[in-house]
């Protein structure tokens, strides 16, 4: 059994900053990529930064030089550093892993439940 534990998200005024954490427990044999997700109200779920094994980043243009992500490989966890925020980053965000778990030799994907991001004076 495999679980994602958000945490980090909350109410912040424009310009303010955040940090989501997400914890990955269970019986984990090796992570491949950690990325963060998000979903606003009647959009569509889209990504917003991407952390493969090797350390490699993709961000979405939307957040490119606001956000950072992060992981720490020994704790198995993923951090988004939001700064700068506007209220069109407004949304639930959600933590992405690909990992593969004891006993299977192939990568399969989990999802956390999301934490809501709200930014708003």
């Amino acid at each position: 059994q495999v679980q994602l534990v958000e945490s980090g998200g909350g109410l912040v005024q424009p310009g303010g900053s955040l940090r989501l954490s997400c914890a990955a427990s269970g019986s984990i044999f090796s992570i491949n990529a950690m990325a963060w997700y998000r979903q606003a109200p009647g959009k569509q779920r889209e990504l917003v930064a991407r952390i493969t094994a090797i350390g490699s980043r993709l961000y979405a243009d939307s957040v490119k030089g606001r956000f950072t992500i992060s992981r720490d490989n020994a704790k198995n966890t993923v951090y988004l550093q939001m700064n700068s925020l506007k209220p069109e980053d407004t949304a639930v965000y959600y933590c992405y892993v690909n990992m593969v778990v004891t006993g299977r030799l192939d990568g399969m994907d989990y999802w956390g439940k999301g934490t809501l991001v709200t930014v708003s004076s």
